[in-house]
């Protein structure tokens, strides 16, 4: 039995750090001529970061937005690219990863519109075409100077907004952690099959061949897709469609594999197991940022996050055996 949860952390980066596109523009605008020409000498036509042609999923334009920017954090995370000293420098690829966050939007609704244009799976044509997308001026939101790969995460607990990551974890029955991942953005949704295939990597690597038999999750990690792909492996997935917070279901959520959840988690046995995800999981957590006082990252950029992230499971697995062997001497 295997559980995954997240916990955000704060990265060494402070949210003042925060800058829109005019402010960016403001400071390098008379660089700007000489990056350009530097990059269309180095790139010519293509930017070296193209998304795939298609797009393949039919949910909405949201759906599609959403799919482009995992593709595109995907691309990020095995770019590895280092923070660099300079300040200059980092304006440079502030400026670069807001220009590409825009042409991804840009690119992934004309890929719906695309795809709307046409006819579904089933041959029929859609009932209209979609509401034309009109794409801002200069590229929105903004982006941190001192650590660009962090992001403004809503904390647990009431601990408000900071400027951190989601550093994702799967623990087995004794809490020890077989997978440790950083996400950089804030919601859990999306994580739970890339979680499950890290863990599975560790413990084909470890020499673990067992499959793990049930993988639990709060309500944040449902994803009606992954978790069908997960139990076509002959894994138990058990994650209820709503959050404990939540007074009923959430509107459109009936039915299907919602009303089949929520069945086996009524059930004696169903609510056993899922009442042992929250001893797996969170003891990790509480003990790493609480009890060893592990409250913040100290490094800067997701690669070296990750490093650091994956210190400290390793640390806490062996404060475990540790104390397991000392217990049993």
């Amino acid at each position: 039995m295997i559980a995954v949860d997240g916990t955000k952390l704060p990265g060494n980066a402070s949210r003042n750090a925060n800058v829109d596109y005019e402010q960016i523009a403001r400071e390098i605008l008379e660089e700007a001529q000489i990056v350009d020409a530097a990059e269309d000498e180095l790139y010519g036509d293509a930017r070296g970061d193209e998304l795939p042609e298609q797009l393949r999923t039919g949910e909405g334009r949201r759906a599609w937005l959403r799919e482009a920017k995992r593709q595109l954090e995907e691309q990020r995370a095995k770019e590895e690219r280092p923070v660099a000293r300079s300040r200059g420098k980092r304006l440079k690829e502030a400026k670069r990863r807001l220009d590409e966050e825009l042409w991804t939007e840009m690119r992934a609704n004309r890929a719906y519109e695309h795809y709307r244009s046409g006819r579904m799976k089933d041959g029929r044509r859609f009932s209209r075409p979609p509401d034309p997308y009109t794409p801002p001026a200069t590229p929105q939101g903004q982006i941190n100077l001192t650590d660009p790969d962090s992001h403004v995460v809503k904390g647990s607990r009431g601990r408000g907004f900071l400027q951190g990551y989601n550093a994702q974890a799967v623990a087995n029955e004794h809490q020890i952690v077989i997978a440790a991942e950083v996400m950089t953005v804030a919601p859990d949704f999306g994580h739970l099959e890339p979680m499950l295939d890290a863990a599975q990597r560790e413990l084909a690597a470890a020499g673990v061949a067992d499959v793990p038999a049930v993988l639990l999750g709060d309500a944040g990690y449902w994803h009606q897709q992954q978790m069908e792909r997960i139990v076509d492996r002959g894994i138990q997935v058990l994650i209820p469609p709503d959050a404990k917070s939540r007074k009923g279901t959430r509107p459109g959520w009936d039915g299907g594999l919602y009303a089949f959840m929520r069945r086996v988690l009524a059930t004696e046995r169903g609510g056993e197991l899922y009442g042992q995800r929250q001893a797996i999981i969170e003891p990790v957590f509480a003990n790493t940022k609480f009890n060893r006082g592990i409250d913040r990252f100290r490094r800067r950029g997701r690669a070296a996050v990750r490093a650091e992230w994956r210190l400290i499971t390793a640390t806490h697995n062996l404060l475990k055996l540790h104390r397991h062997a000392t217990a049993a001497a």
